[in-house]
């Protein structure tokens, strides 16, 4: 048997000893009782810590998200919107053959440059015959006054000729009475006068007709004769289809369409067949502006005036500024050559576009700008939906 073995002694509690054999060994000790764990508290404040934050940060985006609501409704815009410009196809009212294009696709041109001409021939004729047939209505006026004047002259002379034989015809009645003469003297001299009476009274309607023929009035001025006044109207057609037969640029711009217009080219006016057959197009580099077409609904608060934030997609990085020149009286269906009117009952409300007239101020590029380049426009209205409520 084997000697027992022993532990050391607690001071305040006996160690109790027990005998060990080779084929017995010594029961385990109880197992000891688990302590708290130290972290279990801190995790608990970070859950809490999370909830708060996360209650926070919505309470947050909330509140931003009504302020911003609140502040927001002063801004509306577009991307329905589109650069003009001023543009024409300059042709000419009167009909001629092209003589010569004086320009080029893409020139620049001025107000009165000269775009094209017509060979002016036909029309230096033309005009050559009107002053002919002035001249000769002037003329005319001229010989009625004279032979006016020598009606009168006329008439007079036969007055006193009537005068003498009067004169005459009543002492050969006297001397028929005496019987001085014999009767058939007295009937000659009667029939002189009855012969000078009646010339007379046609003296004096021939002198009624030219007096008529000038208005009655001897000294009307050529001008106010009716022929002198259509052959000078006659004239002044001539002398504006020959001026023209020179087609200049009604207003700054840029040329284009020049190559349907060659030298020889056939023009017919568009007086005479209701259509354009040949011109040049002229578009203006100066008299630009914006026609965005807005959503009904976002017009409530926007009127000619307010300031325009412009952005133009071909230059991303540029910007212009405007203001409303104008907001259309009607929609643009309401121009429409075949408006939608159902009256089957299957109605669907649609929100109408309303054009809107930019006006453009200025830019922060010096970059051209061509009619129908896309654009962006921000219209300030000046008023947030604080001032509702506030106004509610």
């Amino acid at each position: 048997m084997s000697a027992a073995k022993t532990s050391p002694a607690s001071p305040t509690q006996p160690v109790p000893i027990y005998p060990t054999t080779d084929r017995e060994a010594a029961p385990a000790p109880p197992p000891a009782a688990p302590t708290p764990h130290p972290v279990a508290a801190p995790a608990r404040n970070r859950r809490g810590l999370r909830r708060a934050l996360m209650l926070g940060g919505i309470l947050i985006v909330l509140g931003g998200t009504t302020v911003a609501y609140l502040n927001g409704g002063r801004y509306v815009g577009t991307d329905d919107a589109y650069v003009k410009a001023a543009q024409l196809t300059v042709t000419t009212d009167v009909s001629g053959i092209v003589k010569s294009v004086e320009v080029h696709e893409g020139q620049r041109v001025s107000a009165g440059d000269v775009l094209f001409r017509l060979d002016a021939e036909p029309f230096e004729i033309a005009l050559a015959n009107a002053k002919a047939t002035e001249l000769q209505a002037e003329m005319t006026v001229g010989s009625l006054k004279a032979d006016y004047r020598k009606a009168i002259q006329q008439t007079s002379a036969q007055r006193a000729m009537l005068d003498v034989s009067k004169t005459t015809l009543d002492r050969y009645e006297s001397l028929v009475k005496q019987g001085s003469i014999a009767q058939t003297q007295w009937d000659q001299q009667q029939a002189t006068y009855l012969s000078a009476l009646a010339t007379l009274n046609s003296l004096d309607q021939a002198a009624a007709a030219t007096l008529a023929r000038l208005n009655g009035n001897p000294e009307l001025p050529p001008g106010d004769f009716p022929d002198v006044m259509k052959a000078r109207a006659t004239v002044a057609e001539a002398q504006r289809q020959l001026d023209h037969t020179v087609v200049r640029a009604p207003f700054d711009g840029i040329v284009t369409a020049v190559s349907s217009l060659q030298p020889g080219t056939l023009i017919i006016s568009a007086m005479s067949a209701f259509s354009t057959t040949s011109a040049v197009g002229l578009v203006s580099d100066r008299n630009l502006w914006i026609d965005a077409h807005m959503k009904e609904t976002d017009l409530t608060r926007v009127h000619a005036g307010q300031i325009v934030d412009i952005k133009i997609d071909t230059y991303p990085d540029c910007d212009w500024r405007g203001s409303v020149g104008s907001v259309s009286p009607a929609s643009g269906s309401a121009f429409s050559p075949l408006p939608s009117e159902n009256i089957s009952g299957n109605w669907v409300k649609v929100v109408q576009r309303i054009p809107v007239r930019i006006n453009l101020e200025g830019s922060s590029c010096n970059v051209p700008l061509s009619t129908g380049m896309s654009a962006v426009i921000s219209i300030d209205t000046g008023h947030s939906r604080w001032q509702e409520l506030g106004a509610g």
